[in-house]
């Protein structure tokens, strides 16, 4: 039997951990699959050894808090796949955690992979050195990750995103709104406010403020929140009856969060994998975010472009307001969300513009990642 030992800590690792599961396990069903992951990766089979919820953090401070429990997580895992010896290790993004654990079991001779290319393009370039150190491959979302990774001696694939393969290229907002009960012709506005309670212990009460100022400015418009687990539901929900909001018309959707994009004019989405699903649904977008002062103070002197949301990383511009930290008020979050849904020319033009963007991506993911890994699997 062959082993291939994978760890993803985020929900959008646990995506691309599933697809990649099902891939590559329908070229090998030889192949046994263990690790850490989340519900999609057991779903698909994954002998999970640690809730993937622990590494689930963002921001220093955020991991300053749970460091001594991460760091157990890791040595024991390590300790694991040093004496087990996988043929195969790849670590799902999470590069803090998964590069280091690379670094370790690759010089031990475990092949190894790292999928998802850290934004080294964008802050922290100097982690390209450990990369190049514990990566054996590099298996990179958008086109101009490769050619960059190579020129500092890494070997890179390009795979595509699998989201653009999973999501339809002419999304059906008609059919979905009706599917949701939602009125053909009010305003819809989507919220996404984080797949982590830890997010939303920054943005949920701005988010529900947000949802107050532009209620005010449009009585008629719907609210559509979904959210991926019952703590960000709980927290959500305190944050509602703490800003005495409840008589807002929001659905609160347990997932679902493609069909709340297809069905929004437009949305308010907490910065990272979410904003690239609204440019792929073509739901034009603000984009926000908030963390711990430290945090933030720290990350903004490491970074290098303006701009931090995939969609405008990948347009090269400001395409979509971004409004982080002190800028991200329920003031100025409900202004930008009131002039995309007033302005029809804006949102045709972004419209157009993801489209693009979804057609650049899709790959032909699954066969190209599959690939790869049985590549670098069999030597």
């Amino acid at each position: 039997m062959t082993t291939v030992a994978l760890v993803a800590g985020e929900p959008s690792g646990d995506l691309l951990g599933a697809e990649l599961m099902a891939s590559v396990g329908a070229r090998r069903p030889d192949i046994r699959f263990c690790g850490i992951g989340g519900p999609r990766m057991r779903a698909a089979g994954l002998d999970c050894w640690h809730p993937m919820e622990t590494l689930a953090v963002r921001g220093y401070v955020e991991v300053l808090r749970r460091y001594r429990e991460i760091l157990a997580v890791r040595r024991r895992l390590v300790s694991r796949l040093s004496r087990d010896k996988p043929d195969l290790f790849i670590g799902i993004d999470a590069p803090d955690f998964n590069l280091e654990v690379e670094r370790r079991l690759r010089s031990t001779g475990v092949r190894t992979i790292h999928y998802v290319c850290p934004s080294i393009w964008a802050w922290r370039g100097e982690r390209v050195k450990l990369l190049k150190e514990a990566a054996d491959r590099v298996l990179a979302l958008f086109p101009f990750e490769k050619p960059l990774l190579e020129g500092h001696g890494v070997r890179a694939t390009y795979v595509g995103h699998p989201l653009a393969d999973l999501l339809p290229e002419f999304p059906d907002r008609d059919a979905t709104r009706d599917r949701l009960r939602l009125p053909v012709t009010a305003p819809v506005i989507a919220l996404l406010p984080g797949s982590r309670d830890g997010e939303l212990q920054y943005m949920a009460d701005l988010f529900v403020d947000t949802a107050r100022r532009l209620h005010a400015r449009l009585p008629d418009a719907q609210f559509l929140v979904p959210l991926v687990s019952r703590e960000t539901r709980t927290r959500f929900e305190r944050a509602l009856y703490e800003r005495e909001a409840q008589g807002l018309p929001l659905q609160i959707l347990f997932g679902h969060a493609h069909a709340a994009l297809t069905a929004a004019d437009a949305a308010l989405v907490a910065s990272g994998t979410a904003t690239l699903e609204a440019a792929l649904l073509r739901c034009p977008m603000v984009i926000t975010y908030r963390m711990a002062d430290w945090s933030w103070r720290l990350m903004r002197g490491k970074g290098y472009l303006p701009y931090g949301g995939l969609p405008n990383i990948l347009a090269g511009r400001f395409v979509v307001p971004e409004l982080i930290q002190e800028h991200a008020t329920a003031e100025n979050l409900a202004q930008a969300l009131a002039n995309l849904i007033d302005d029809q020319a804006v949102r045709r033009d972004l419209s157009e513009l993801f489209a693009q963007m979804h057609r650049d991506l899709r790959q032909g993911s699954a066969e190209r990642t599959s690939s790869a890994v049985l590549e670098v699997l069999e030597g």
